[in-house]
């Protein structure tokens, strides 16, 4: 690995971290809260492409998982995985991934609206998609009423969306030079 692409992958950890510093908002009526470093997730994935996106998010999970306190509220360790919200986090690295494939496989044809779009797929429905399952397995909750539940997370994670596409809309246009990147990356591979 080149070490451009180190500095890549340490800087969106790092994103990760800061975006771990906001406080949690707690839910009455659900036990996981809502915090804002799904936005990282998102970003990274728009703008270092599948391979450096998934890869900055398995380390941050590594370092929170080997006891870092990065997460929201201050949360790492090990116990984390015995936690309600240890699915989304565990999914992290791979919606990372697949938002970065999805941006690479669009390339040049990358508009703001199928950033939306790939986010949306990534960026929520991937991490529902492992969360809800094993937050509902962890505490015991029916399957339904824990996607009831998260219900709640859908307007914060739609301006997540939109905030982090218009974000890496535009480092894309403006260094168009990652997603060139991102993708010769992936034809070496």
């Amino acid at each position: 690995m080149k070490i451009k692409d180190m500095m890549y992958v340490a800087l969106f950890a790092a994103i990760m971290a800061v975006l771990g510093l906001l406080p949690p908002i707690p839910l009455p009526f659900i036990p996981v809260p809502i915090t804002v470093q799904t936005l990282g997730v998102m970003l990274a994935g728009s703008i270092l492409g599948a391979r450096l996106g998934g890869l900055s998010l398995l380390i941050f999970a590594i370092i929170v998982l080997a006891g870092a306190p990065l997460l929201s509220g201050g949360r790492g360790g090990l116990s984390v995985l015995a936690s309600p919200t240890g699915g989304y986090f565990l999914s992290w690295p791979i919606a990372a991934f697949l938002i970065g494939y999805m941006v690479q496989r669009m390339g040049a044809r990358i508009n703001l609206w199928k950033l939306i779009l790939i986010n949306v797929v990534g960026g929520i429905l991937i991490i529902y998609a492992v969360g809800i399952p094993y937050m509902s397995f962890m505490t015991d909750v029916p399957l339904g009423k824990a996607i009831i539940g998260n219900i709640a997370f859908i307007p914060g994670d739609l301006l997540k969306v939109v905030v982090s596409s218009l974000i890496a809309i535009r480092m894309l246009k403006v260094s168009p030079v990652m997603l060139r990147q991102a993708n010769s990356r992936s034809h070496k591979a």
